[in-house]
């Protein structure tokens, strides 16, 4: 239960703790950290950037000592109210600041850095010492942070490791308290019960993330792409599948029709450009100014309509030491496409992409300025047909309301190991740009979009059937990433799991105050 507010003037006891300069409180901040991608929750009292952990410390044990709820942040890029809250005061902790770099461990191969660091920066770092963390970053990692992505979980780069929660060591966990729970070894995981994961996929209810302890390993030298073209979907996931099995692609992810005409819809050539040159750099490191100037060729040569006639388009990266070797994992995948009805067509985007593999954020709105917002569920490989299907079911039921508001749907699909792949419908509707849009969006990109004004029937729709795909995904089995306040958590596991995720809760945060209502807890 939250304790009720210690006097008329809330933050007082934070700002002897940590003084004014760490809490903003202007209304620019306050509205724009109380918005996600997708929704809008209270303002907080204050926001709080601490720029050291013992800061951080102080100022979470004295706002909740003072009766003062404590939602986490992390690069602002979720979808899933995670950081929205509206259960009372609350003090939101932003822990951009703590971007450091702690300790690059060569010998151990371990990373130590500041929960507020980005994926991109951490690339970045650590790229020129030929290393790079096991499963890499999500595609927003230019924002999203590494505390954020042990707090959500999520997954792309370095698909066939797992997802960003398989990366980790260790946590430095700031509690409700202001307690720091150091979770386990420096170099192994786990040492007895993994007490490391009970705090990773938390969604920051059990608490704040303040250090991370990350597995290295050594970046590839030889590479191999591919593109392929199926008629159908089946076919294609068919593919996806065996390949993901037979773990031959360091990443492999896939387009359907509508997604795949909105992405190559999306950069000007000029960015474009920008991007081959970025491709080509990485060619040359791992093959060569020859080789660099053949791929970048091709590429030009394709220019944006080598996807024109593709009805679902998948895309590899097969990765590793030898090049004799990812040359004949990419064989063995074209083989597999070809046995499944695909055939190959110019690999341009997963050279580009993996060049380039933070992009700057502008997707968080359509090429036109449509609001968008995915939805998720990861699925074993026997129900992924079948969940597709029901998919396009769903939509078909719905077509007249959505062509009615214009709600559009496309799909990414990507493998996620040998046991599993993910299918994650997208919406695009019209509707008004919120403050995270206006902030995250590059401006050059955002003055060139129109935004619609705001439509509350068609919120309402995407609404609608946002709930609807989550229960057809509930009924399937799926699981999800981003759980936060928007995925049925309780519901999938059994009572006796729940009770003890209740307990730990109570453990932990005794008087409820740290991110309430996250996980359903």
């Amino acid at each position: 239960m939250m304790a009720t507010l210690a006097s008329d003037n809330p933050l007082a006891p934070v700002r002897k703790a940590v003084g004014d300069e760490a809490l903003l409180t202007d209304r620019e901040s306050l509205a724009l950290y109380s918005h996600d991608v997708l929704s809008k929750g209270a303002e907080p009292l204050a926001v709080f950037r601490p720029e050291s952990v013992d800061q951080l410390a102080a100022g979470i044990g004295a706002a909740t000592a003072a009766g003062i709820a404590i939602v986490p942040r992390g690069g602002g890029m979720s979808y899933t109210s995670g950081y929205l809250y509206k259960g009372g005061p609350f003090l939101l902790v932003d822990t951009a600041s703590l971007d450091r770099v702690i300790e690059v461990n060569e010998t151990d191969m371990t990373v130590t850095v500041e929960a507020g660091i980005s994926w991109d920066a951490l690339h970045r770092t650590l790229a020129p010492k030929g290393l790079r963390v096991l499963a890499w970053g999500t595609l927003s990692g230019i924002r999203a942070s590494v505390g954020g992505g042990m707090s959500q979980n999520g997954v792309f780069w370095g698909a066939r490791n797992g997802t960003a929660v398989d990366s980790a060591v260790s946590f430095d966990v700031v509690l409700a308290d202001g307690t720091v729970l150091s979770t386990g070894s420096d170099f192994f995981r786990p040492y007895g019960p993994d007490l490391t994961s009970l705090f990773a996929a938390d969604c920051g209810a059990f608490g704040v993330k303040a250090r991370v302890t990350l597995k290295l390993v050594r970046e590839a030298n030889a590479f191999a792409y591919g593109s392929f073209s199926f008629a159908d979907h089946a076919a294609l996931l068919g593919a996806m599948s065996e390949i993901a099995r037979a773990e031959l692609a360091s990443e492999s992810f896939a387009f359907d029709p509508f997604l795949q005409a909105q992405r190559m819809k999306r950069d000007t050539l000029t960015k474009d450009a920008k991007q081959l040159g970025n491709m080509m750099m990485s060619q040359a490191k791992s093959g060569g100014v020859l080789k660099a100037l053949k791929e970048g060729a091709k590429v030009a040569l394709a220019g944006r309509s080598f996807l024109d006639d593709v009805p679902f388009s998948l895309h590899c990266i097969a990765e590793g030491r030898h090049q004799p070797g990812v040359d004949a994992d990419m064989k063995r995948i074209t083989e597999i496409v070809r046995d499944q009805g695909g055939e190959p067509v110019e690999n341009s985007i997963p050279k580009i992409l993996r060049a380039n593999p933070f992009p700057p954020p502008n997707s968080m709105l359509g090429p036109e300025g449509e609001r968008w917002v995915p939805v998720h569920g990861f699925l074993p490989h026997s129900k992924l047909v079948a969940a597709w299907e029901r998919l396009q079911d769903l939509w078909a039921a719905n077509a007249g309301e959505m062509e009615r508001l214009g709600v559009e749907t496309g799909a990414l699909i990507a493998a996620t190991g040998r046991t599993s792949c993910l299918i994650e419908p997208v919406f695009f509707w019209p509707g008004e740009h919120n403050p995270l849009h206006r902030h995250a969006v590059e401006p050059d990109h955002l003055a060139k979009l129109s935004p619609a004004p705001h439509s509350p029937e068609a919120n309402a729709l995407v609404d609608r059937l946002k709930g609807e795909v989550i229960a057809i995904f509930r009924e399937m089995g799926a699981i999800h990433l981003q759980v936060a306040r928007t995925y049925p958590l309780k519901a999938s596991h059994s009572p006796e799991g729940w009770a003890i995720l209740e307990a730990l809760k109570q453990q932990v945060d005794p008087r409820g105050m740290m991110n309430p209502g996250s996980l359903e807890l």
